[in-house]
């Protein structure tokens, strides 16, 4: 068992799945990322690191992308061969190669970044951003917090 990383790798390269792995398996190409599955120890570290949602455990790799599988084993039995004796020399197999430029997409924030930790205030609506909310409401005032689900607000 494995994990491999698909297309949305593909022009971003975020490498925050490199730092998280244990065993050093995950190598860079010209493109994208590669996932070394002779090393991989199935760790699961690396997926929920990636900002791009590219890491997918083997058995569930999404349909459109399950040929990843095979892209990233390849890769490596290609390294094997004398023209490319490093598994991190720069290149990248050849339906990486053939791909058109991916620069469009964005990224999502990556939960290590200070601002995707940062959860943004509960205000009632109505009220200005700047100012807290009243603390004392009239008899009967109807209230909708953002952000708080209604079982949380009964007392």
């Amino acid at each position: 068992m494995t994990y491999v990383i698909a297309q949305p790798c593909v022009d971003i390269k975020d490498r925050a799945c490199v730092t998280e792995c244990p065993v050093d398996c995950i190598y860079e190409g010209a493109r994208t990322l590669y996932i070394n599955p002779a090393e991989c120890v199935d760790c699961h570290a690396c997926e929920p690191v990636c900002p791009v949602e590219a890491i997918f455990h083997e058995d569930d790799l999404p349909r459109h992308w399950s040929h990843y599988l095979a892209v990233n084993a390849e890769y490596f039995d290609e390294a094997a061969s004398p023209a490319r004796a490093r598994r991190d020399a720069v290149g990248d197999h050849p339906v990486v190669e053939a791909l058109p430029p991916q620069s469009g997409r964005t990224r999502r924030r990556s939960p290590s970044s200070p601002s995707a930790r940062r959860k943004r205030p509960t205000r009632i609506c109505g009220s200005p951003p700047d100012r807290p909310p009243p603390s004392v409401l009239g008899q009967g005032a109807s209230v909708m917090v953002v952000g708080v689900p209604p079982h949380a607000m009964r007392a």
